[in-house]
């Protein structure tokens, strides 16, 4: 194939200096030359780069947006959007809020219960909106939230779990400047790269009490709770309640003061809303979700056909422990009951009915006299 190579290469300039395989060396030379004009676009004269350009070609490398398409981790898209690609995969076995219905009325009536709350705390008019709802794992969710911000924990005490709220830098200025008198009109004064000061984490504290009050009004339709404040954190990672993996719900509220506010993000980890799980899965205030009428009418109709067993107790006795291990084979226990005596009928540990013993045919029965009346005290 080698000599055939050189005599398609040479063919051009050497004129008939091929020999006997001359014939054999022109239709190797022709095909060669048609297989290279199909790679390299008709470039006959450097068959051996254009195989390298093609190779060349061929490895295409992917930009930094086409990246990003593919995991799944585009800027543009909103949180409200559909993911796609890996990130997708990865958040397919998240739960979703949607399958609670109940809860998004019980985070309407936050808001309703804040606007009022928020105004009567900071004497100002106070805009609270719901921005969205979304799932989430706890890990990501920590690793999203921007520094520096307050990361208050909470307890819900009758679920005995733990809550997470997120108060952003933007509102924890516009709550100290409105509540140490600053004027309308001007932006609060941010210094950044400071520690939070100890006014300042007050203030935000007395806040997050008022939120964590309404929090608990908004659930009391639904069930009872009370949300308790446990401690303020700066550092995301001291405020971990739940396992990075767990999955979460985030609701994110929107806080405005004319020209001052910010965004303030409530956390509740699946794990703490399960003891109301059934609850919230309700598409309506006190529905009884799964309820089937037909279902239960039949149910009931089966237990008046279900068989169950009677026992007829003659007497009871005490005895100590050495007299049952005294008996044996022979040995006679004196009943306290005599033919006209009422025996009981037991349904396991539950007396039922009373009655008299007697005899048909050639089995002994009870005749029942009326339903047992437990003894008043």
């Amino acid at each position: 194939m080698a000599a055939a190579w050189e005599s398609a290469m040479g063919g051009d300039d050497g004129g008939d200096g091929g020999g006997g395989d001359g014939d054999d060396g022109d239709d190797l030379a022709a095909e060669w030359a048609a297989m290279l004009e199909g790679d390299s676009g008709g470039d006959g004269g450097g068959g051996g780069g254009g195989g390298a350009s093609t190779a060349r070609e061929s490895t295409r490398v992917l930009n930094q947006d086409e990246i990003d398409s593919l995991l799944g981790f585009d800027d543009d898209l909103d949180d409200t959007d559909h993911r796609s690609g890996i990130q997708a995969i990865l958040n397919s076995a998240l739960v979703s809020y949607e399958r609670l219905p109940m809860l998004e009325v019980v985070f309407d009536r936050l808001v309703r219960l804040m606007s009022t709350s928020l105004r009567n705390f900071t004497s100002d008019n106070v805009e609270v909106s719901l921005d969205n709802i979304s799932s989430i794992r706890f890990g990501d969710y920590l690793n999203s939230i921007p520094l520096p911000a307050m990361l208050s924990v909470f307890k819900a005490e009758e679920w005995d779990n733990y809550g997470l709220l997120t108060v952003d830098s933007s509102l924890i200025y516009s709550i100290v400047d409105v509540l140490l008198g600053g004027r309308r009109g001007t932006a609060a004064m941010r210094i950044e790269g400071r520690p939070y000061t100890t006014i300042e984490r007050s203030l935000v504290e007395r806040m997050v009490h008022v939120m964590l009050s309404d929090l608990s009004g908004s659930f009391e339709p639904l069930s009872p709770v009370t949300f308790r404040f446990d401690r303020l954190e700066t550092n995301p990672r001291f405020a971990t309640i739940s396992r990075p993996s767990n999955a979460a719900i985030v609701a994110r509220l929107r806080i405005d003061m004319e020209d001052r506010g910010g965004q303030m993000e409530l956390l509740l980890p699946y794990a703490t809303l399960e003891p109301v799980r059934e609850l919230l899965l309700q598409m309506f205030m006190g529905e009884k979700f799964g309820r089937d009428s037909i279902w239960e009418t039949h149910l009931a109709e089966e237990l008046w056909m279900t068989d169950v067993e009677l026992e007829a107790v003659l007497d009871t006795q005490t005895m100590s422990l050495g007299e049952v291990f005294d008996l044996k084979v022979g040995s006679h226990i004196m009943l306290g009951a005599g033919p006209e005596s009422s025996v009981a009928l037991q349904c396991g540990d539950v007396t039922m009915y009373t009655g008299k013993m007697g005899r048909k045919g050639d089995q002994i029965a009870i005749r029942i006299e009326g339903r047992y009346e437990k003894p008043k005290s």
